[in-house]
């Protein structure tokens, strides 16, 4: 094998790593996700939301009372549902935009978190937007970096990528002497193989002094 080809093999292993690693430490709730967007970008898209319906209810009035077109013209003898049926529409249309808007902000917020460049993936999800829509955010789901989690040792935060805690130097990666296997840091046998890991785990620290 190459050494691209290793490095590739590589890099995709660490890539399925982080993911899994990802997948079983992350438990993420809807509500606390969306506190990540910014309080000044709902506002603006709220609003942006009550500015369309006043300027749409202004223009079908204007043109009722001038006796000109509303919208939809084919309500024009029905004044009060021509307006119904056009706030609807500008309801509708809020739907469909204004989940990307929550979207670009929740990725700058949530990347700055995990200690990735937000300006670089934020720029990403617009710039991809109008042709691919929502490849960009598919994208950043998949590559984004676990969150820093605790150190179970002394509690000083750790990214997903340290092998051990630069503050107690504790092995984030346990695995069982005898067949290899990584286990957690509270097993007592190897889930794997069954050995005691105890016994095992203290001899190899009382070899290494």
């Amino acid at each position: 094998m190459t050494d691209y080809a290793q490095r590739a093999t590589n890099s995709f292993n660490e890539r399925m790593r982080l993911i899994r690693f990802r997948r079983k430490r992350e438990s993420l709730r809807f509500w606390d996700e969306f506190k990540l967007v910014p309080r000044w970008l709902v506002a603006l898209v709220i609003l942006l939301f009550i500015l369309a319906q006043a300027i749409a209810f202004i223009v079908n009035t204007r043109g009722l009372a001038g006796n000109g077109e509303i919208f939809p013209p084919e309500l024009k003898n029905d004044p009060a549902l021509a307006s119904l049926a056009l706030a609807g529409i500008i309801t509708g249309a809020a739907l469909v935009i204004a989940p990307f808007l929550f979207l670009f902000g929740y990725v700058n917020r949530d990347a700055k978190r995990r200690g990735m460049n937000s300006t670089l993936w934020t720029l990403l999800v617009i710039v991809l937007f109008p042709a691919y829509l929502a490849v960009g955010f598919i994208i950043y789901f998949l590559m984004r970096e676990p969150l820093p989690y605790p150190c179970p040792q002394c509690g000083n935060s750790v990214g997903a990528r340290f092998n051990f805690c630069p503050n107690c130097k504790c092995n984030l990666y346990p695995s069982c002497p005898q067949c290899k296997r990584e286990v957690a840091e509270s097993d007592k046998f190897c889930p794997n193989c069954g050995n005691d890991l105890k016994t095992s785990l203290g001899a190899e620290v009382i070899a290494s002094r």
